[in-house]
């Protein structure tokens, strides 16, 4: 994969950010097996699925990798908040689900 400036069309900058997209979607994935882990050992230890304060550390890392990398922090957070509430809400309902079955 090109580096953005060594890319000279539109097609080269698309190849990249397709490469990049499957790498990111791979890389979610990964992340959604911690998580569904977590809800299995968060069911067992009788742990909530939401952790305000975990939450709001998560964050403050992300906001602090992006920072280092060049990124737009506050786009960072609002991406993170979202994947985290998606991530408890999914960890809520494995952890019902273990409860009624």
């Amino acid at each position: 994969m090109k580096a953005p400036a060594e890319c000279l069309d539109m097609a080269d900058i698309r190849a990249g950010i397709d490469v990049l997209d499957r790498e990111l979607v791979v890389l979610l994935a990964r992340r959604v097996g911690y998580i569904d882990r977590a809800a299995e050992i968060k069911g067992a230890a009788g742990l909530p699925a939401n952790i305000p304060a975990r939450v709001e550390e998560v964050v403050a890392k992300v906001r602090g990798t992006a920072v280092d990398a060049g990124f737009d922090a506050d786009l960072a957070e609002r991406l993170w908040r979202e994947m985290i509430g998606w991530s408890i809400a999914r960890e809520e309902r494995a952890m019902s689900d273990r409860k009624d079955g």
